[in-house]
């Protein structure tokens, strides 16, 4: 699990790259599909795996400023680096004995609803990975190439 983990921070920090090589209105423009925005789009994921791994299986207090207070790119860089400096230390500590752990979400609705560590943590290299192709096609939309998805190559498996 820990080299799908890098794998996701390896191609989000390509992302952030790209986005330096992009117009801003460009990063701000409304598209087809998910959260309809370039740079709201990788702040979405970066929010999701703090809040999950951080406020969720960790159970600390953690502060997600709305999007507007950090709607640069730059910003929402230093917000991503972080997130990761926090929730980094537990993700290279997983192990086994955590995989049935259950945490308790409270939905938006109040409910209150047990999963397992190791669905969450499953569920947020997927959730990375489906919006690493939405930035994919958006990227094309723009004549730009994408960043390579591929898994190979990256030196993670050396």
């Amino acid at each position: 699990m820990l080299k799908l983990f890098e794998y996701n921070w390896q191609v989000r920090k390509d992302w952030f790259d790209w986005c330096e090589t992009v117009d801003g209105e460009e990063l701000m423009k409304l598209r087809t599909g998910g959260i309809g925005y370039i740079l709201p789009t990788l702040y979405h994921i970066v929010t999701v795996e703090y809040g999950w791994i951080c406020g969720g299986i960790q159970e600390k207090e953690i502060e997600i400023p709305p999007f507007e207070e950090v709607a640069s790119l730059q910003l929402v860089q230093e917000f991503s680096a972080r997130c990761h400096e926090e929730l980094a230390p537990f993700v290279y500590d997983w192990n086994d004995s955590l995989e049935d752990c259950i945490m308790i979400d409270i939905t938006d609705e109040g409910e209150h609803e047990p999963h397992k560590y190791g669905e969450v943590m499953r569920h947020l290299i997927a959730h990375e990975i489906h919006h690493i192709g939405q930035l994919s096609v958006w990227s094309r939309e723009i004549g730009k190439q994408p960043v390579t998805a591929n898994l190979i190559g990256r030196g993670l498996f050396d």
